[in-house]
């Protein structure tokens, strides 16, 4: 059996030479890949939540593993149906609809998903930013702003409702291209055609691939791979030609004039036209022999940037609206694909507001290299929305739903919320408006913490404030310290102290790559070595996992058992123990430490 870096590896090189890849059904039988995917989602928030039946992360063992692997092996594994639940919309008072899978197509997809990310990740476009390891919305939008200066106009593209609107027959033919290999088709097709649950009625899923799915994320990009071709190999040399553009006459004009002036030692002249000098392009932003169009993608939502005349943006608009429509079987949404002016108005892309700079010369002298260049900033009715969320009636409210918790974790929640808004508009110009958020949470939870205490603002603030050293320089914030006994640290809580500075090279991406070695999961050596990690039996083991660690101080215990005390020692959600006592912890009989 080879490991599973051997496999990975070899499926990236096909990759990189742009070989079909064969016989990769046979992959599915390869138990070091289902360890490596299971050390890889286990910790996920969603392992604890049942899909259409009971089945959890709680219980896995390596003879699941081998029976799911016996099961595609005879080609006898068949996909369950995800339970379909409703979540808020960001931004919407609409609902989206999430599907919940079982655990055990949870770990098939996601040994589907490496395979699939391991092979096709390497062809992927680099203008592609969504759902890829080491890439995220950071990247795409430092894309943007770092090549595409002297935009004219941007064209805002989304596709309406994408991933519930793909076509699974275009989708098996795209694989089809590259995997030749039957009987993994087939398996992708099940898996599609899977359907859900809603109010424990069947329904079938005749498009789209599936909603909260592991390998959905890598099927969509196969799919909208095809878009990111479209655009390279078609439209993008059909619109860009010319290497540099012709020379403005008039600002020749005017630069000769001033040398003239210079040499005949005429400074009154100097100062006079060199403002008018300034306030014109060195080249004819108007050159009908120049054009350049750019393309950045992330998961549904795609930008272009177009240097040249409106009508020619409102071609290529149409030209990938046919596309869509005819290869892809998908539409483009009218109401949010739009043509945007860069300089006098702002395209909305991931949550940044995005404009061509110009510098007015009778403000900002000397600052010529600001024109044209692409400047990200913080959409001001993102700040409203985001200041809405802890106020009442114009003014900072206190939250009752936290009121419970103590201060320590009270302070955090507050923190870890602006901290993580800070985090994703580092890159823009004003982050620095941000201050008004910042005020309003911080009212908000001194509000939060004197309603707790029946006391004052003023004397809550008094109380927790506190000034701390920073990179910036000191800063004053509101602390809470939790001292601990033993000669530990004490628990530190904050809000405040973050500098509300700009970071060129802030990066979030949204997956990490897939790094199979010999160096495995500390969960996956445990469970290997076979032996009860209470009763040391080394027959029958499973892992046991809770949600969270608090969970083992549930209310009403008397005396913790031996299990909850290990758990807790270790600091671990998981716990490698045999299947006799996998089912004393769930029935709340004591587990012996070592059974003779």
């Amino acid at each position: 059996m080879q490991s599973a870096e051997t496999v990975l590896s070899v499926l990236r090189k096909r990759g990189e030479r742009g070989l079909p890849v064969e016989r990769l059904y046979r992959q599915l039988f390869n138990t070091e890949l289902f360890l490596l995917a299971y050390g890889r989602i286990y910790a996920n928030k969603g392992a604890m939540t049942p899909g259409a039946t009971r089945e959890t992360v709680d219980g896995m063992s390596l003879e699941k593993i081998q029976r799911i692997i016996e099961s595609l092996r005879c080609e006898r594994y068949r996909w369950s149906p995800a339970r379909r639940v409703y979540i808020e919309k960001k931004g919407s008072a609409k609902k989206r609809p999430l599907g919940l899978p079982t655990w055990s197509d949870k770990l098939v997809a996601e040994v589907v998903r490496m395979l699939l990310e391991a092979y096709y990740d390497v062809q992927f476009s680099d203008r592609s930013h969504g759902f890829r390891p080491g890439r995220g919305c950071h990247t795409a939008l430092s894309e943007v702003e770092r090549y595409w200066t002297g935009t004219h106009w941007f064209v805002e593209g989304d596709i309406s409702d994408c991933f519930g609107s793909l076509d699974h027959s275009v989708m098996l033919s795209i694989l089809s291209e590259k995997v030749h290999d039957g009987r993994f088709l087939r398996l992708i097709g099940h898996m599609l055609k899977a359907g859900y649950l809603e109010d424990w009625r069947w329904n079938a899923t005749l498009s789209g691939a599936p909603q909260g799915g592991v390998a959905s994320p890598i099927l969509s990009n196969i799919y909208l791979d095809r878009l990111d071709q479209f655009v390279e190999q078609s439209l993008l040399p059909e619109y860009n030609h010319g290497q540099r553009r012709q020379p403005n006459r008039e600002y020749r004009r005017l630069e000769h004039w001033i040398q003239g002036a210079r040499r005949r030692g005429c400074r009154k002249s100097v100062r006079e036209l060199e403002p008018r000098r300034r306030a014109l392009p060195s080249q004819d932003p108007n050159d009908p022999d120049y054009r350049r169009l750019r393309y950045v993608r992330y998961a549904d939502d795609w930008l272009l940037g177009f240097a040249g005349p409106r009508h020619e943006a409102e071609e290529i608009k149409s030209k990938i609206r046919a596309f869509l429509r005819e290869e892809l079987e998908l539409e483009l949404s009218e109401a949010k694909t739009l043509i945007t002016h860069a300089t006098s108005q702002a395209a909305h892309f991931l949550g940044y507001d995005i404009k061509s700079q110009y510098s007015n010369d009778k403000i900002t002298r000397n600052r010529r290299a600001v024109n044209g260049s692409i400047g990200l900033f913080v959409p001001r009715q993102a700040i409203r929305q985001r200041c809405a969320l802890y106020m009442s009636k114009g003014k900072p409210a206190l939250r009752g739903s936290v009121m419970r918790d103590d201060d320590f974790t009270i302070v955090a929640k507050y923190q870890s919320e602006f901290q993580g808004v800070v985090q994703y508009y580092l890159l823009a110009q004003d982050v620095f408006r941000l201050g008004k958020l910042r005020w309003v949470m911080e009212t908000s939870m001194l509000k939060t913490l004197a309603g707790k205490h029946r006391s004052t603002v003023t004397k809550t603030a008094r109380k927790y404030k506190s000034m701390i050293e920073t990179p910036e320089g000191p800063r004053t914030c509101f602390q809470v310290t939790v001292e601990r006994d033993r000669g530990r640290k004490p628990l530190v809580a904050r809000f405040g102290g973050i500098p509300l500075k700009r970071q060129r090279t802030a990066t979030l991406t949204d997956l990490k790559p897939v790094m199979a070695s010999s160096k495995r999961n500390e969960l996956i050596h445990r469970l290997l070595a076979e032996c009860c990690e209470l009763c040391e039996s080394r027959t029958h083991l499973e892992v046991h996992h809770v949600r969270k660690l608090a969970d083992l101080n549930r209310p009403g215990r008397r005396e913790k058992p031996a299990w909850v005390r290990l758990m807790a020692m270790r600091r671990r959600k998981t716990l490698v123990i045999c299947r006799r006592c996998h089912e004393d912890i769930h029935s709340g009989r004591p587990t012996a430490l070592k059974r003779t």
